[in-house]
């Protein structure tokens, strides 16, 4: 099973009974082999094999399971209107959030040995511009005045959110610093998790440091090189 994120795999853990978490694991290359190739022949994280069945994409198997093991109905809600918010930022989500602020996390942390120069500036304040601004529409049109996304109860678009969100604190980018609403927020999604079940998630994540050193001696590194070097043309 693969996490939110392709940079991450993933491991599935129980929340509130039914539904499920990502948890950031050390980069490793087992997407590019022959066996996960059989499940996803993309060789992209996510994959999900349920039994015969292979599915790819990640919000399409948060929605799978959400579905297949009859999740609380908050997460992902039956209402009409509240399950079209949820697919509305969902939707937004991968251009507008994850893409800047993955590319961020990887041009500050990984550059330097995966091209051998240090960030690229003009890059990096691009995609850091990108990210503010969708920031800003974030706390304005999606979260409003509201505890959460779509309401008063944490949803899938929440736990998609707040995924993403994290990826540059990993780098040492505190995308949350002058930002109060979204960091009460981050807080009240903590909460509704459990700050130890959230803390332990995270964990790799937040300590990423570590990250070019293994890198360095992983078998990912010239997918890496390849993948930087077509965000940088």
């Amino acid at each position: 099973m693969g996490c939110h994120s392709r940079e991450y795999q993933a491991v599935e853990t129980k929340l509130q009974a039914t539904t499920w978490i990502c948890v950031p694991r050390a980069l490793v290359s087992q997407h590019y082999s022959e066996e996960f190739g059989k499940v996803n022949p993309l060789r992209k994280v996510p994959a999900m094999k349920d039994g015969e069945y292979h599915l790819a994409e990640s919000i399409a198997i948060l929605l799978y399971m959400c579905q297949k093991f009859k999740t609380p109905d908050h997460w992902y809600p039956s209402d009409l209107q509240k399950q079209a918010k949820v697919d509305e930022y969902l939707s937004w989500q991968h251009a507008a959030i994850r893409a800047p602020a993955s590319q961020i996390f990887w041009f500050k942390l990984m550059m330097p040995i995966t091209t051998g120069n240090n960030t690229l500036q003009a890059k990096m304040d691009s995609r850091l511009e990108e990210l503010n601004t969708s920031l800003q529409l974030f706390e304005e049109y999606f979260l409003q005045d509201k505890n959460f996304i779509v309401g008063q109860e944490i949803s899938l678009a929440d736990i998609v959110a707040i995924v993403e969100l994290i990826q540059p604190l990993g780098s040492g980018l505190d995308i949350f610093e002058g930002r109060p609403k979204l960091t009460a927020w981050r807080e009240r999604v903590k909460d509704s998790i459990g700050k130890e079940l959230f803390d332990e998630v995270h964990e790799l994540i937040l300590n990423a440091r570590d990250l070019p050193k293994k890198m360095e001696q992983s078998a990912m590194l010239p997918h890496f090189k390849a993948w930087l070097q077509k965000i940088l043309n």
